[in-house]
């Protein structure tokens, strides 16, 4: 069973930076990964997803300031946060979707907070 490995959370102030990283623990084919979010009472959404080709998509409240990237060798995709603001809070959740099944990390707690 594939499990997706995330890291780079955790609590920074208002204006900051952070970078999450996602890898899955085993070789699998990738049609597209990315992150999703959620907030307690509210859906997951999704924050940036990146496909095989390069493609991208962006939440409308991320554009300009969250960049989504992917390294194929390894299967790896980051996402680059900057500029982050209070609403920004949540656990992001890792996915990466292949031609039969879409995997999730555990996901990440991410504070913005002074």
């Amino acid at each position: 069973q594939v499990q997706l490995v995330e890291s780079g959370g955790g609590l920074v102030q208002p204006g900051g930076s952070l970078r999450l990283s996602c890898a899955p623990s085993g070789s699998i084919f990738s049609n597209a990964m990315g992150w999703y979010r959620q907030t307690p009472g509210k859906e997951r959404e999704l924050v940036a997803r990146i496909t095989s080709g390069g493609s991208t998509n962006y939440a409308d409240s991320v554009k300009g300031r969250f960049t989504i990237s992917r390294d194929n060798a390894k299967n790896t995709v980051n996402l680059q946060m900057n500029s982050l603001k209070p609403e920004d809070t949540a656990v992001y959740y890792c996915f990466l979707r292949s031609p039969m099944y879409t995997y999730w990390g555990q996901g990440t707690q991410v504070t913005v907070s002074s």
